[in-house]
């Protein structure tokens, strides 16, 4: 099975990028069920890398349904080390205007009922969770969208909501009160999860509305989401190809060793099934 450093969720129409090489489409089985789809992988600027559609080709999943662990379980065994998130946000500010991006840096979790995490079924583990993005990635990440011309923006909290269904008036104005930036209904339980699999895990996200707080416009409107959406695919491009060329071999943050003291449970004490599903994660911790 080919190995990948960097892995790429994103929408729809982001598989590839102009410049890969040794292209394969990859089918990976996990104890977690299937991944959302088969996984490209390929070389660029001398790194390999995985891109996993998060909703599907033809986007055919909800945010509710995503197989997120079984997402992050595949791209860890590929070797993945790093994540890039790509996902679309409203904005609850002025100044993050549809069309500009926003790394942010935290995150308000407002979702229900989906799974996320790893552990249970006889083994309990309690990550450090209070920088829920990678800073270091996060810092390339903007540093390749300046590079790549965009309209970014450094930091920012990022409502994660359960969905489909968009905000209510009230909810928008709630979260705007809050000083909440961005929102959307990915990056959970992905960034969980990407923790827990000791992965770095950062995000590109794209603003395309103003939510439903702002007096003087329209409501969101999909169209108008899809549109903004296929206008960046592009940009989205041009930014992993620029971030890969300067993202170290070497890891400094705390995420590649998130494991080292979250495990509490006694090593004799987890199941063997429990123990063989997570090999991949708590193995060099159980020897």
């Amino acid at each position: 099975m080919p190995q990948a450093k960097i892995g790429v969720i994103g929408g729809t129409g982001l598989y590839q990028i102009e410049g890969m090489t040794d292209i394969e489409e990859v089918k990976v089985k996990t104890p977690f069920g299937d991944p959302s789809d088969s996984i490209i992988t390929g070389a660029l600027e001398g790194t390999r890398i995985a891109f996993l559609p998060r909703h599907g080709r033809g986007h055919r999943i909800t945010p509710t349904e995503l197989p997120s662990r079984a997402n992050i379980y595949a791209l860890k065994s590929l070797g993945v080390e790093r994540i890039i998130a790509v996902n679309s946000c409203g904005s609850f500010k002025e100044e993050l205007k549809p069309r500009d991006l926003v790394i942010p840096d935290q995150i308000i979790d407002r979702t229900r009922g989906r799974l996320n995490t790893f552990f249970g079924h006889g083994i309990v583990a309690h990550i450090p969770f209070a920088e829920p993005f990678c800073p270091a990635l996060s810092q390339i990440l903007y540093q390749a969208a300046q590079e790549a011309g965009a309209k970014v923006h450094r930091g920012g909290t990022f409502i994660a909501m359960e969905g489909p269904q968009f905000s209510t008036k009230a909810e928008s104005r709630l979260y705007k009160s809050w000083g909440a930036d961005i929102i959307g209904m990915t990056v959970l339980p992905e960034a969980k999860l990407a923790r827990e699999a000791e992965i770095c895990y950062a995000v590109v996200a794209c603003v395309t509305d103003y939510d439903s707080w702002h007096e003087a416009l329209e409501p969101v409107k999909i169209e108008e989401i899809l549109s903004i959406l296929a206008q960046n695919i592009g940009r989205a491009k041009a930014i992993i190809k620029t971030a890969a060329a300067h993202i170290p071999a070497k890891r400094n943050c705390e995420c590649a060793g998130a494991l080292a003291t979250a495990i509490i449970t006694t090593p004799e004490m987890i199941p063997n099934q429990t123990r063989k599903n997570l090999e991949l994660l708590i193995g060099k911790y159980l020897k």
